[in-house]
């Protein structure tokens, strides 16, 4: 699963409000007290998945975001958005969490 993910990886931006594209399927995640809202997102394979990862709290240990499967290990600065944008190829999960894999949340791929 990981190699094809990887494959599948066809872009990765690091920014701050990205506008919005035609197709691209836009999930915003808040990191909150809680963790990861909403912990749980549903894509689907071939369509372009973009996140927006907002981090409300300074009380947390989610300060960056990794998800293994496509080698992101992203800081997450306090209350600026961080985009990451990809595409997968087929269906699965991908798991990302914070650093110390304390808190973290699933992406379902149908």
């Amino acid at each position: 699963m990981k190699t094809l993910l990887m494959g599948a990886l066809t872009a990765l931006t690091l920014a701050a409000a990205p506008a919005q594209k035609s197709g691209v399927r836009t999930v915003e995640i808040t990191v909150t007290s809680k963790g990861f809202e909403p912990a749980n997102v549903t894509v689907k394979a071939g369509h372009t998945v973009r996140l927006v990862i907002t981090r409300k709290t300074a009380k947390t240990c989610a300060t960056e975001i990794i998800l293994d499967d496509l080698g992101i290990n992203q800081p997450l600065p306090l209350d600026t958005p961080v985009t990451l944008e990809f595409t997968p190829s087929e269906s699965g999960t991908l798991r990302y969490a914070c650093a110390m894999d304390h808190i973290g949340g699933i992406v379902t791929i149908q």
